[in-house]
């Protein structure tokens, strides 16, 4: 190998438990921010939500034998549904209940799925259709990441935040840039060099971090069951699903492997992380495009890593609010800066597997459904746009891959030449 070319640590593969650790807290780092920033919108409890999402995970490495390397964090789309069911009910342990639902609607259609096969996946997501759902994933979180960037999440730009972000984004791709230990640890060095320059420029607020405790337990809420509630948040897991098969395919073409049979096992996975995160006062979980940025950037494949990684995110959220504080006090703009590249390496993945498919631009099939669903999901997402369905709402990724399957099942194929 030349030596220039970086270390791939596959699936299966094992590491010391000196690099795993390192490896994991990167992997916890990474979906810290958008794990926490549900429940703060939505009343939940923050180190609930991080403990969830250690258990969560762990559960989807155990319901999946251990093969799908992916961290199970809160999912965005069921904000508004239950800020909806807490109004609705004025209860907020009601919209728990509607959470515990929908991870049973990820159980059924996981049943489902079992007993139809997955054979129909591959006539209805062909090669074109999935890289542009891929890089609709990558490009639509770009508003986003350009946000905490340069306005550090405000309505105006933030000169000391940029500039924070700029030297974490490079300092991210000089480190990636390199071999050895160094180069599987790109994000978390890069956000330990920015945290360090934020904190000289004044950007670092360590008052929580005093202020919480060494040792304490998260506050637990139970589910109240409201038929309302349940009404109003259980069927966007149907939404999810979509998103979640979006991600296992990104996964998969990162890693190398075709998880396609897999499925119903993500999925069951996915639905047992969010019944318990419901029955504990946290919100539903679901596979996260920030990790699978770290992968593609890292390298590092290896599902011991996730263990370690939700083994931290449990400890952290579940027993040690000073950690969990810590962690929190990150700016804004250092993640900012990392998840310009994360978010970027998805995006990448899915024009290279255009390349390595050989997807036939010429053919006019590919040209229109590539150039639709890029265009309309990541216009979407960027822009905050989405369908409404009645009390839900169709978001733009999901929209994009339904608007693209319709397009590969209408449009018609060109004659093979003989």
């Amino acid at each position: 190998m030349n030596k220039k070319e970086r270390e791939v640590i596959g699936v299966d593969d094992r590491v010391s438990v000196g690099r795993a650790i390192p490896l994991g807290v990167q992997h916890m780092m990474s979906m810290f921010g958008s794990t926490v920033l549900v429940p703060v919108l939505t009343g939940l409890s923050p180190n609930v939500a991080i403990m969830c999402s250690g258990i969560g995970t762990i559960c989807y490495l155990l319901v999946t034998r251990n093969k799908i390397p992916s961290y199970l964090g809160s999912s965005f789309a069921f904000i508004s549904p239950i800020l909806a069911a807490t109004a609705a009910t004025g209860n907020l342990n009601t919209a728990l209940s509607g959470v515990v639902v929908a991870g049973l609607v990820f159980l059924a259609v996981a049943g489902i799925i079992k007993l139809v096969g997955t054979g129909w996946l591959d006539r209805l997501l062909p090669p074109v259709l999935v890289a542009a759902v891929m890089v609709v994933i990558g490009v639509g979180l770009s508003a986003t990441a350009v946000k905490m960037a340069l306005n550090s999440s405000t309505d105006a730009f933030v000169a000391e935040g940029a500039a924070v972000a700029a030297i974490t984004l490079v300092a991210a791709v000089v480190f990636s840039s390199m071999g050895g230990i160094l180069g599987t640890l790109p994000i978390l060095l890069a956000i330990i060099v920015g945290y360090v320059v934020a904190a000289f420029l004044g950007l670092v607020d360590l008052q929580s971090v005093a202020d919480a405790a060494w040792v304490g337990l998260p506050p637990v809420q139970m589910p109240h069951f409201d038929p309302g509630a349940i009404a109003l948040i259980a069927p966007v897991a149907i939404v999810v699903v979509i998103e979640h098969i979006g991600h296992l395919l990104a996964v998969g073409e990162i890693v190398g492997k075709d998880y396609c049979e897999m499925l119903p096992r993500s999925l069951a996975g996915d639905g047992i992380s969010t019944v318990i995160s419901g029955f504990l006062g946290g919100p539903p979980t679901t596979t996260y495009a920030e990790n699978i940025g770290v992968m593609s950037v890292t390298r590092v494949y290896s599902t011991q890593v996730f263990w370690y990684a939700a083994g931290f995110a449990l400890i952290v959220g579940g027993f040690c609010p000073k950690l969990a504080a810590f962690i929190n006090s990150i700016p804004v703009p250092v993640m900012g800066g990392v998840s310009l590249l994360l978010f970027g390496l998805i995006a990448s993945n899915g024009l290279r597997m255009l390349v390595t498919n050989k997807v036939d631009f010429d053919e006019n099939r590919n040209l229109m459904i590539a150039s639709v669903v890029i265009i309309l999901g990541v216009g979407m997402e960027t822009s905050g746009i989405a369908i409404p369905l009645g009390s839900y709402t169709l978001p733009g990724m999901a929209t994009a891959t339904l608007v693209g399957i319709l397009l590969n099942l209408i449009l018609p194929r060109a004659e093979k030449v003989e």
